[in-house]
């Protein structure tokens, strides 16, 4: 099936964003006097992937071409990819991986119950589009105006974080964090290009967000993963939390976020 024209756009912005933060010594080529672009040239990454240059400008212009799975792993070995841009790399191609699941179950009864049963410690479940699905009260006292009273328009960390004003009081580094955040999201929504929630918060973030439209284009992706990270609980100084991602048997685009005070290593207040 051809690309649609937004995907083979998307494509051709995030080969274009790759390949401008490659250096030519990166890559083993010699440095030239002059250089009007940031990055490589496309003639020099299309030499180096064995593809022909022309082809390549066409791939990042948004013609109407589809690559082979063959010459996407040899740009995404080029452009020094991760496993996780990589995998992005493909599902914006249309060729997804093979273990991708094709629907989405909604949560069940029992794992709605398990952020309750982890009380006094903060925890919730989100869904592919950053959607919370179940969460305790821990939760909803860490993360002030997270959970809403619209019974149509299910609470969403992603939304939060970038258009709640509190966010930027309770997330201690709110910058970093949310370009984390919103390079996770970008990985999400090129699992499933068609998928309009996606669509709909990404047009809601870069409309009412100025630092998501800075940021959105230049097309940087992370995968869920656990780690650390300072939050200012409501009436304390900030803590250090660690917190750990588990995706729930079955059903991969649920993921259970579980918090926990880092006592081994005291936050500095800011």
């Amino acid at each position: 099936m051809p690309l649609r024209p937004d995907q083979r756009r998307q494509l051709g912005a995030f080969l274009r964003s790759r390949r401008e933060r490659l250096t030519p010594d990166q890559v083993g080529l010699p440095r030239t006097a002059r250089r009007r672009t940031p990055g490589l040239r496309r003639e020099e990454l299309a030499l180096l992937a064995g593809i022909s240059a022309t082809w390549y400008t066409y791939l990042e212009q948004g013609r109407q071409i589809r690559p082979s799975e063959q010459v996407l792993t040899s740009l995404a070995a080029v452009l020094r990819l991760d496993r996780h841009e990589r995998a992005h790399l493909l599902r914006l191609a249309g060729h997804p991986p093979t273990d991708e699941p094709e629907d989405h179950e909604p949560l069940t009864p029992e794992a709605a119950a398990v952020p309750l049963l982890l009380q006094p410690h903060p925890a919730y479940i989100i869904g592919g589009t950053y959607d919370v699905l179940s969460h305790n009260q821990a939760a909803a006292a860490l993360f002030p105006r997270l959970i809403g009273d619209e019974p149509r328009r299910p609470p969403n960390f992603v939304r939060w974080v970038f258009l709640e004003p509190l966010a930027r009081e309770v997330v201690v580094d709110w910058e970093p964090e949310a370009r984390g955040l919103l390079a996770r999201l970008r990985a999400q929504a090129g699992r499933h290009p068609t998928d309009p929630r996606h669509t709909r918060l990404i047009d809601e973030l870069t409309a009412h967000s100025p630092e998501a439209r800075a940021w959105w284009p230049q097309h940087d992706v992370q995968a869920r993963h656990s780690g650390r990270k300072r939050l200012r609980p409501p009436g304390r100084d900030p803590v250090t939390y660690t917190y750990t991602a588990f995706h729930l048997a079955g059903q991969p685009e649920q993921t259970l976020v579980v918090y926990a005070e880092d006592d081994t290593e005291p936050a500095s207040s800011t």
